[in-house]
């Protein structure tokens, strides 16, 4: 497939486990089908998501993100995302002008079909929405003429905010899913490269299942096409069809 024929996707992840958790399936499926997905870590999830290294004697912030990098380069090169690193930091994160414009040109030259962030809401992790807040804005404004001038627009992506830890909490509730069991053994290979998280690993096995309980009641629970995982994601932006 060429290059400008290929298709593409953004997923902007806060910390950088948060993707192979709620979606790694998605990447690895679209990979799979000839897409490049791009994988934006805004951070390391350095200090509010290692507890784990923390708890060992004489770390430092500095060898957190390289233990944290390491786990994250083998997770997507696992999935097949090209990733990236931008180390704005966490607990507190901020998004400054810089950070923003520099997701603009990503949305430019990267032109995604559609892109995949937080939930809107998450009184657990404040980095969450401020992720998925920037992913938006950094939308509208790649969609503007007016920002830099005589560079390519891009169109109207689609947005789906994929699963956050607590759903009810978030007042997340999923409208699409996505069947990834023929990727499952990727996602959990990505999953198992997490080790400053081992608590999670079976916590996401457990929710990939349930997903694609539902997935299936939703097809018709006599469709003869078996779901055992999906992706729960709540798309955020309407979609536009020829005929319901």
């Amino acid at each position: 497939m060429s290059n400008q024929a290929q298709k593409t996707a953004l997923v902007v992840s806060a910390h950088s486990a948060d993707f192979v958790w709620r979606a790694g399936g998605a990447i690895a499926a679209h990979v799979k089908q000839g897409w490049k997905v791009k994988i934006i870590c805004l951070s390391y999830g350095e200090r509010g998501e290692s507890a784990k290294l923390w708890r060992k004697p004489n770390m430092t912030l500095e060898q957190v993100k390289l233990v944290r990098e390491r786990e994250a380069r083998a997770a997507a090169e696992i999935l097949g995302g090209d990733i990236e690193f931008w180390d704005i930091g966490d607990y507190p994160m901020r998004i400054d002008e810089a950070t923003l414009f520099r997701l603009v040109e990503t949305y430019r030259q990267l032109q995604p079909e559609f892109v995949l962030s937080h939930s809107e809401r998450d009184p657990y992790n404040f980095d969450h929405p401020l992720a998925m807040r920037a992913a938006q804005e950094a939308r509208i404004i790649a969609q503007a003429e007016g920002h830099n001038p005589g560079e390519t627009i891009i169109g109207a992506p689609s947005v789906y905010a994929f699963e956050p830890h607590q759903t009810e909490q978030c007042y997340w509730e999923p409208n699409t899913f996505l069947d990834i069991s023929d990727v499952w053994d990727l996602k959990r290979q990505a999953i198992e490269c997490m080790e400053g998280q081992e608590h999670l690993w079976d916590y996401y096995t457990r929710v990939a299942l349930q997903r694609g309980v539902q997935a299936k009641r939703n097809i018709g629970i006599t469709a003869k096409r078996a779901i055992q995982y999906a992706e729960g994601y709540m798309k955020l932006t309407p979609t536009v069809v020829h005929h319901l």
